[in-house]
């Protein structure tokens, strides 16, 4: 096996490793577009994982032979988002143009894929665009359904409701935690995979010590209302959660998954899991949605996907099952259903 196919057929990808020593002064500030149609490493998605694993391939192949596909013109740190909401960080200082954390060396392709063609070793872009490619890393991160709520996304007009999993909503989960007076916080979990499987129970905590601090907290009905039939994937994690829960006199409520959104009235729908088709109305003073989500559009029905949509890969390599070229990379954000890979934080996003 070859250098860069080792790297990335690790168990635990070991994408950070080096990186930790590396000065972020190798952060160029010019954006460059890719002239060329091959590349050795290409990379499909501009986040936290995809910006971590063209750093590696880099060093593994060298400047010029890696390239990231990204649309966006703005990066964002997502994992900020729970201190944003929490009133801890601005939502700007999660935000850096994309052209300042491409690393040095690799080519920023300023495009989306929209289709694949794994026979050929190749994708297409926007324009009809065809990039070759020897590895293909797929780093599209999950897309978020707020629409398979009823009353979402329009009911984030509404006060009193917000969700740290967007930058368009974020701050306005700060803005109810702020303005909490009496009655019913719920905090929601959704029947899909997710990523940052803790990030719906993060700003329920930090909600809580900021009513503890700011003496609302005996006003406040706390409610973690779950789909799943468990606090936590993981039973060593979901065993120390029960005792903070505990500690904290919060309410958590099983198989309990949100359909509608009544924003006008501050009411929330759920659907009893056990019972499909049974439904039970909250109303609430502050709401705080995790949405569904999934595969990204164009993943779905591709030749290198499974049939709900998911990069059809081996889940202890992330090595595609048919194409041993293709990888697919979580960075950060594991969706609920997959093993965090090396439980580690990337680096290479600097403040």
């Amino acid at each position: 096996m070859s250098p860069v196919g080792a790297a990335l057929s690790c168990s635990c990808l070991r994408p950070l490793a080096a990186i930790q020593k590396k000065s972020f002064l190798g952060l160029h500030t010019a954006a460059r577009c890719a002239a060329k149609d091959y590349y050795e490493v290409l990379v499909l998605g501009g986040g936290s994982g995809g910006i971590a694993m063209s750093a590696r391939m880099k060093r593994k192949v060298g400047a010029g032979n890696v390239a990231v596909v990204e649309p966006s013109k703005t990066h964002y740190y997502q994992p900020l988002w729970t201190l944003v909401g929490a009133g801890a960080k601005h939502v700007s200082a999660s935000a850096r143009p994309t052209e300042r954390v491409m690393p040095e060396g690799v080519e920023w392709i300023k495009s989306r894929v929209t289709a694949f063609d794994p026979d050929k070793n190749c994708v297409r872009l926007e324009n009809d665009v065809k990039i070759s490619y020897k590895y293909l890393i797929i780093a599209l991160g999950i897309s978020l359904h707020y629409e398979k709520i009823k009353g979402l996304p329009e009911g984030f007009h509404h006060p009193k409701i917000g969700s740290n999993y967007s930058v368009h909503t974020v701050e306005k989960t700060w803005k109810a935690l702020q303005d909490f007076k009496e009655g019913n916080a719920i905090f929601t979990f959704p029947n899909t995979p997710v990523k940052c499987a803790g990030a719906p129970q993060k700003i329920m905590y930090l909600s809580e010590a900021y009513w503890r601090k700011t003496g609302k907290r005996p006003k406040a009905n706390i409610m973690f209302n779950t789909s799943l039939g468990v606090i936590f994937g993981v039973k060593k994690y979901a065993d120390a959660l029960l005792k903070i829960i505990e500690e904290r006199n919060i309410a958590v409520n099983y198989k309990c998954n949100l359909v509608e959104v009544r924003a006008d009235k501050q009411e929330a729908v759920f659907e009893n899991l056990d019972k499909p088709g049974e439904t039970e109305v909250h109303e609430y003073e502050m709401l705080h949605v995790t949405p569904p989500m999934g595969p990204p559009d164009v993943l779905i029905n591709s030749p290198v996907s499974d049939e709900i949509g998911w990069v059809d890969v081996n889940k202890e390599t992330l090595q595609h099952k048919k194409y041993p070229n293709i990888f697919w990379y979580w960075g950060l954000h594991q969706p609920s259903n997959i093993k965090n890979c090396c439980g580690c934080s990337c680096p290479i996003w600097s403040a």
